[in-house]
């Protein structure tokens, strides 16, 4: 989920709250799903909702919120965004559904356990495990479990921190959950899961909060390897992140002066897919380089950037790769291409 925020054109129609209450934020949010290959090539866009806040809406304490139904809850936007994945997923292809802490609600473990939907959250809240269990809460029952191995993760930097490289340990174990007491309402049942405990070794002086994950899946861990793959998984997350970047920074929507919250919604929907196109451009000369670049240009963009970057009339009789076609792109924004520079990143490329 990421917010607009448009409280700087007061005139905009049907906005809604955001924000915290002094702030006196306007705008609304847009929930999205983004769907990556596990080398983190993104592929577009699954499912994509608006939703708006009541300016009006009165206060609910947490004892209030949670006896309402789940339909009724915010939170719910990830059901449904759940469910409308489910529904759109091809035969014999396996859709993981990646979630932050934001989807940490019992709701949702429970629909992917009916479901026998492949599911990874990471874990918020210290949960009640079921009586069967020998300790009562989540996080004590995987701090118990031996160290099973260390790997290096790649941290993505942002405006909080740098990015880095962390050496992390890995515990994990099958963990039931103990379901929540909602009177009258629906009773949920028990739900088994696999816990997996990414904590940082030895982290450096200056990092005030080291890397501590705690990840919760439906899907099979019996060892090492296992839990790799599925802390691959989760740093794959990151790209949405990117992608909210990109339609923020990149494309600036909310810079957008139109007058209703409806027309602002249909501007983003279409900037949404210049900012993916931007954000699979970037990682594409990553993921194939060698590719001819005709996957992503036309015959006239190929030849049109050629002739500009190299300032000439004449063409070569095989269009460039991929590579070589990002890189002029790049140029154009400012990239200088020396050895030091690494890979154009996404803000040279918008």
């Amino acid at each position: 989920t990421t917010f607009f925020n448009y409280a700087h054109h007061p005139q905009t129609e049907g906005l809604g709250a955001i924000g915290s209450k002094r702030q006196n934020q306007r705008g609304f949010g847009m929930h999205s799903t983004l769907m990556v290959t596990p080398g983190g090539q993104p592929l577009g866009l699954l499912t994509q909702a608006f939703f708006i806040r009541p300016i009006d809406r009165p206060f609910l304490t947490r004892s209030e919120v949670r006896k309402l139904p789940i339909e009724e809850k915010e939170s719910y936007r990830w059901i449904e965004a759940f469910e409308q994945t489910l529904a759109s997923v091809p035969t014999n292809t396996e859709v993981v559904t990646v979630c932050d802490r934001e989807a940490d609600f019992y709701d949702m473990f429970a629909m992917a356990q009916e479901q026998n939907a492949p599911l990874l959250v990471r874990a918020k809240a210290d949960r009640s495990l079921d009586k069967q269990e020998e300790v009562s809460k989540l996080w004590e029952k995987v701090e118990g479990q031996p160290i099973s191995g260390e790997l290096i993760v790649q941290i993505t930097g942002n405006q909080k921190r740098k990015a880095r490289q962390a050496t992390v340990s890995i515990r994990f174990a099958q963990v039931k959950l103990k379901p929540p007491w909602r009177p009258q309402q629906k009773k949920l049942p028990v739900v088994t899961l696999n816990a997996i405990l990414v904590s940082e070794v030895n982290p450096p002086e200056n990092i005030d909060d080291p890397i501590e994950w705690l990840l919760l899946t439906n899907t099979p861990v019996d060892d090492f390897e296992d839990t790799v793959r599925v802390v691959g998984w989760y740093c794959c997350r990151w790209q949405i992140e990117i992608y909210h970047k990109i339609i923020k920074s990149g494309c600036t929507v909310e810079d957008c002066r139109l007058e209703t919250v409806e027309r602002l919604q249909r501007y983003i929907a279409l900037m949404a897919v210049i900012a993916w196109r931007l954000h699979w451009l970037t990682y594409l000369n990553r993921a194939d380089p060698d590719s001819p670049c005709t996957i992503a240009l036309t015959t006239i963009e190929w030849q049109a950037l050629y002739m500009r970057i190299h300032r000439t009339t004449e063409l070569p009789d095989q269009p460039p790769t991929i590579h070589q076609a990002v890189r002029w792109i790049a140029q154009l924004g400012g990239f200088l291409g020396r050895k030091s520079d690494g890979e154009p990143g996404i803000t040279v490329i918008w």
